[in-house]
């Protein structure tokens, strides 16, 4: 079966994003260029290590849509983790660290602030455009979500298109308020430091981001399983069969946001002839794919087979 590769919707998310944070970071580096803002300037270049994320993230999105081939049987939909790992990197390295150095910097020799109020028309127009671009991920992301809590969703989601671009924008909000902090602390009160004290926090708020996401694609590289209701659902759908004995086993495996690997090993009944099981396993992999569409590799085998091929999982 052919790759189904990710939902569209995923990169109408992308590249809303994408616009979104290419006009933003412009108008960023306009205003840091009028008003000299620290924060300003973590800001810009914040929004332009998202557009470049973004980027990645469509070239993920377009390669998982490959379609299996010698070299890749299962397919490519692992390219869209590869692509969301290097996009957290990015964050870390670009975002976060560069947003800390230039912060201290900053502290260590603060400067004056011209045009403070270019900063906050700024800064609102991007609150604009960005909580646009929040939307759009949120109402995908609620679809997905299935009304469990935001931080369980968010762990438990299989499309780092999605909930990469959620985090990223969740926290250039939260960065754009403490940004504003900073210029007003500058301009207004008279607090030197205070611009690049909101440089170091917004760089402190992106290293946060960027772990989140490395160890969320990280899970999903080294080969995450699928939900435990899909898993929960294929066992009650094998053990309900009257030619099954025992469900020995069930394992699955994250191809990508779409495609699920599904393994069975069954102990089928004692007075089924080899025929009969032959018959069993095609009629098992036909109502296996049935109880989710992201099932694109079934694989049943007899429990006899199984002290040959499988492994506790507690084994080391």
């Amino acid at each position: 079966m052919a790759a189904t590769g990710p939902h569209k919707s995923s990169a109408i998310v992308v590249y809303a994003a994408l616009a979104g944070n290419l006009a933003i970071a412009a108008t960023k580096f306009v205003a840091f260029a009028l008003t000299g803002s620290s924060a300003m300037l973590t800001e810009a270049i914040h929004s332009s290590v998202d557009t470049g994320n973004q980027g990645l993230l469509l070239l993920g999105l377009r390669r998982a849509r490959k379609p299996p081939s010698p070299s890749h049987p299962f397919g490519y939909g692992m390219e869209l983790y590869f692509w969301a790992f290097v996009v957290a990197l990015l964050i870390f390295a670009l975002g976060g660290a560069f947003s800390i150095y230039e912060g201290v910097l900053k502290i260590r020799r603060p400067e004056p602030m011209d045009r403070a109020w270019v900063n906050f028309l700024v800064i609102g127009l991007a609150a604009l455009f960005e909580g646009g671009s929040f939307l759009v991920a949120w109402k995908e992301f609620k679809v997905l979500r299935r009304g469990a809590p935001f931080l369980q969703a968010l762990r438990r989601s299989k499309d780092p298109s999605i909930f990469a671009v959620l985090l990223e924008d969740g926290a250039a909000l939260a960065g754009l308020a403490i940004a504003a902090l900073g210029v007003a602390g500058s301009a207004l009160l008279g607090i030197a430091w205070a611009d690049g004290a909101a440089s170091v926090a917004i760089g402190v708020l992106l290293v946060a981001v960027a772990i989140f996401l490395a160890n969320e694609t990280r899970s999903l590289l080294t080969g995450e399983a699928a939900a435990p209701r899909v898993v929960e659902a294929v066992r009650d759908l094998l053990a309900a069969d009257p030619r099954v004995d025992t469900v020995a086993e069930v394992l699955s495996m994250h191809l990508g946001p779409q495609e699920i690997l599904l393994g069975v090993t069954l102990d089928f009944r004692d007075d089924l002839t080899a025929v009969q099981i032959e018959e069993a396993g095609d009629d098992f992999a036909a109502a296996i794919r049935g109880v989710d569409p992201r099932i694109t590799r079934v694989f049943v085998r007899s429990g006899r087979a199984r002290a040959a091929y499988a492994r506790p999982l507690d084994a080391s």
